[in-house]
């Protein structure tokens, strides 16, 4: 599985989200800049992401966006199908008629389910501790771009 831009980039601005005091609302200008994203594809994304309840938005001159749950309580699984992204691999979609086919189908069927399984315990939060542990191994500074 590739994960297309559309996939990355949503991963990326929920993980600075998480990265906030307090989950605090920022402005899609404020993420699009530390992310190198383009403002009005996250607002489109983020749109998206608050429909499934991921992200809340808030109004007003401090508004923005932050998010709708604890990082923990948010997976990679739940993000990428908030944007339409699939998580399968590709494999044969038609049913198979000679039991090789079957055999390959079968297992196809099995690593999907277990890559989907994999995405849906993966959360932000531990998105978050794996770049912090990073960036400690190798010396660096706590602020990071994701």
């Amino acid at each position: 599985m590739k994960l297309t831009t559309r996939g990355h980039y949503s991963v990326k601005a929920l993980l600075d989200l998480s990265l906030q005091p307090r989950y605090g609302p920022v402005s899609v200008r404020a993420i699009a800049k530390r992310q190198d994203i383009p403002a009005p594809y996250l607002e489109k994304l983020l749109i998206e992401m608050r429909r499934a309840s991921l992200v809340k938005s808030i109004r007003g001159s401090i508004g923005g966006y932050q998010l709708a749950r604890e990082p923990a309580q948010i997976s990679i699984g739940q993000i990428l199908e908030a944007v339409g992204e699939t998580s399968h691999l590709p494999h044969q979609t038609s049913s198979p008629t000679q039991a090789e086919d079957w055999v390959t189908f079968s297992l196809w069927q099995r690593v999907n389910q277990k890559l989907k399984e994999a995405l849906y315990s993966i959360t932000l939060a531990d998105l978050y501790y794996d770049a912090r542990s990073r960036q400690a191994s190798l010396g660096e500074e706590a602020s990071f771009v994701v």
